[in-house]
């Protein structure tokens, strides 16, 4: 493939030109004549079906699967004579989960030429009367559908790129295991075309259809009602600790706070979460933007598996859990922004790989219960600064019949930041 960095006089003359395409198949006339003179035609099936044949021109589909095959469609397409015109059909605007998005990734900006048409999100806000600031757009194309659930609220105003049929029934059962049976779901298909049609449900009715009676191409409003209570609705860190099913090897609530608060979750910025337990402090960085990543670290099976199962849970899907013991286990991860140490600090190699890991603005903090971890934070803050503090959280409990004080576990915690 070409190297991405955009190669000299590409910004005048793009490698590709994609063309986004309305449902009713209309292209104005600047993308018609573009579409006629392209040397090759890139599109799905549909769209290069529905474009009249144009003597000598190339047409090729898109590859199945589309990001393993597009290389090799596109080496000799790049690599050949000077001057071809490269043309791609995509649905309506390239860059929503389109295949503009795609490309521009794989060949940088300036190789990419974007020509829209009206979105079908643009459509769908238009046909129930949303605006864009009252709404917000999650993408289901090719990811898992409990990415819904981290955006759920009182009055939330949500459109679900859907990836298939399959999906109404799958989010309807999302929202009835989340406590909202009776969500307001509108199914618009084929929008902007003849056919354009409108099917309001409930999200339990939802579970009910089955995918043949699902248009294929389809938009899915989401409304809440707005009296509606939910516990899981604030991004805020500091969730009700029975957000999460653990077995005790939680971080609770007032120190996950107290480590979100220094660990400070930005867009685009990766996590590990090393010694995970529940997941509990991965899972609240990913809530905090829907572009946070984590990966969580933990060497107990069933454990890993169960923080799979609360980031799914909490709207947080695409969180990567690697079952293995740390320092070894970090080896080959992604590099970090940012890493919390909840447990395994004395296990030797683990903080000094942590404290490489990290590059300038990387943020640390470790927490530790024994007096053995205390003493290693201890000497971890007189050698590298920081901040060393000890966290102690008391709360009410019955005393026979009067109410008294327990303390949790006091927990020291180191918090540095290269």
């Amino acid at each position: 493939m070409p190297d991405p960095t955009p190669l000299p006089g590409v910004d005048t003359d793009p490698v590709i030109t994609v063309v986004g395409v309305g449902a009713d198949g209309r292209l104005d006339e600047h993308a018609e004549a573009l579409v006629r003179d392209a040397d090759v035609l890139l599109g799905g099936r549909r769209h290069l079906a529905d474009r009249p044949d144009v003597p000598g021109q190339q047409r090729l589909p898109w590859p199945s699967p589309l990001a393993d095959g597009l290389p090799a469609l596109l080496d000799p397409l790049l690599d050949g004579p000077h001057g071809r015109r490269v043309v791609a059909l995509a649905s309506g605007d390239p860059m929503v989960s389109g295949i503009g998005t795609t490309l521009v990734r794989l060949l940088g900006p300036a190789a990419v030429r974007v020509i829209p048409a009206v979105s079908s999100v643009a459509l769908a806000r238009a046909r129930m009367g949303w605006s864009a600031e009252e709404s917000v757009v999650v993408t289901l194309v090719g990811r898992h559908e409990a990415r819904l659930l981290r955006e759920l609220a009182p009055g939330r105003r949500i459109l679900l790129l859907s990836s298939g049929p399959e999906t109404p029934a799958r989010v309807g059962g999302l929202l009835v295991d989340a406590g909202h049976p009776e969500a307001s779901v509108t199914l618009l298909a084929d929008l902007g075309s003849p056919a354009e049609s409108r099917d309001v449900r409930t999200a339990s009715e939802w579970t009910a259809v089955p995918a043949t009676d699902v248009p294929p191409l389809h938009v899915l409003a989401v409304e809440l009602p707005r009296g509606l209570g939910s516990r899981h609705s604030s991004w805020v860190a500091g969730l009700p600790d029975d957000a999460f099913e653990h077995d005790g090897q939680l971080t609770k609530r007032d120190l996950r706070a107290s480590a979100l608060a220094r660990l400070q979750p930005a867009p685009g910025q990766h996590l590990w979460d090393v010694g995970a337990g529940a997941g509990s402090v991965g899972i609240e960085w990913m809530r905090a933007h829907p572009t946070c990543r984590t990966t969580a670290v933990e060497s107990h099976p069933d454990r890993a598996a169960r923080v799979a199962r609360n980031a799914a849970r909490l709207g947080v899907p695409d969180l990567a859990v690697v079952e293995g013991r740390a320092p070894d286990a970090l080896a080959d991860l992604p590099g970090p922004d940012a890493i919390f140490v909840g447990g395994g600090a004395t296990r030797p190699g683990v903080l000094d790989a942590c404290l490489a890991a990290l590059a300038p603005g990387g943020r640390l903090v470790v927490h530790g219960v024994t007096l053995e971890t205390e003493s290693l934070l201890a000497d971890a803050y007189r050698t590298h600064g920081g901040e060393l503090t000890r966290l102690s959280v008391e709360s009410t409990a019955p005393v026979g019949t009067f109410t008294g004080w327990t303390p949790a576990r006091t927990v020291t915690q180191w918090a540095w930041a290269r």
